[in-house]
């Protein structure tokens, strides 16, 4: 399978395919630190006596720095590697995450050189609008049930329900929870409620199911206890999918509206609409470079009664 990857204006975003079908996404927003990035930063606070520390960056942007050595005091420049980015969580950030390193100055590599991906220009026809809709929802169905997918600032929760009996419930909704923490590039604490499960034997199927589906993603795993709550845990280096949505709504609409209209290929002037969250979104630098992708003027109209996730791009006459 290969790696499929649009670099966008605002986003970059990459699919995996399996048979015509999104098996993986993930999606970058350019602009803030990013795991694999070398730089300087000046280490602006630490505890006496403490690992720990917080940077500031050139750009403004903070940090935390584990790792320090003992000599590093406040006010000093470091050359640090960021191993994590900043995780933007209900009511808080978390801020990117650095260590001290040797290693010359760099930055981070794209997400089609993490993926070993193929750049294009457009996506095949497989349903990324669809996944953008269940992100954003956070609500896949399957049959008997569905799954509800919720960042929180412990972990995020994936909470089973259905109208089928709770052992075959819980089974039926291990297939389309694997899928779902591929597509929506779940990682870091994951707890899932499955429905309550009171005999042993009900819940080592369920685990041996789920073990038999993630077999393929490193992460690591807790046997479900006995009410139904398993615990994943796998590397977090960026946000999902479905965080990113969750927190900053209006500039994920943006973004995917920006891409809608770099397709427009009728002939004229770009006519983009969107609920006025939607273009306040859109920075001025995005506008530029969706005019000059498509080399045409673009105009805006606002419509307070569209769903952010409702705006349109077509083509008119200037």
């Amino acid at each position: 399978m290969t790696w499929y990857v649009e670099e966008g204006i605002g986003e970059h975003r990459a699919i995996l395919l399996n048979g015509g079908e999104i098996a993986a996404a993930r999606v970058e927003w350019p602009g803030t630190l990013a795991a694999g990035e070398v730089a300087q930063a000046v280490l602006v606070s630490r505890s006496a006596g403490s690992t720990r520390g917080t940077l500031r960056f050139p750009s403004g942007e903070e940090a935390l720095a584990d790792r320090l050595p003992g000599d590093a005091a406040e006010g000093r420049t470091l050359r640090v590697e960021i191993t994590r980015a900043a995780i933007a969580e209900s009511g808080r950030t978390k801020l990117a995450q650095a260590r001290p390193t040797d290693l010359p100055p760099r930055p981070a590599p794209t997400l089609a050189q993490r993926l070993g991906g193929k750049v294009v220009r457009r996506f095949p026809d497989c349903g990324w609008d669809e996944l953008l809709v269940e992100a954003t929802e956070g609500e896949v169905a399957f049959s008997g049930g569905s799954l509800s997918v919720s960042p929180t600032p412990a972990m995020t929760l994936v909470d089973i329900d259905g109208t089928l009996a709770p052992r075959a419930l819980a089974l039926a909704a291990v297939p389309p929870l694997a899928r779902t923490i591929r597509r929506f590039d779940l990682a870091g604490s994951i707890g899932i409620d499955f429905p309550t499960l009171s005999q042993k034997a009900d819940r080592r199927a369920v685990d041996q199911a789920l073990g038999q589906a993630l077999a393929a993603w490193p992460h690591e795993r807790t046997a479900m206890n006995g009410f139904g709550f398993v615990q994943l845990v796998a590397r977090l280096e960026a946000p999902s999918l479905v965080a990113r949505m969750a927190r900053d709504p209006a500039g994920g609409a943006a973004r995917h509206l920006l891409r809608r209209a770099e397709g427009v290929e009728a002939p004229g002037t770009l006519l983009l609409t969107a609920h006025p969250a939607v273009r306040a979104a859109v920075r001025p630098e995005w506008e530029a470079e969706l005019a000059r992708r498509t080399g045409r003027p673009v105009r805006w109209t606002t419509d307070v009664a569209l769903a952010l996730s409702a705006g349109f791009a077509q083509a008119v006459a200037a």
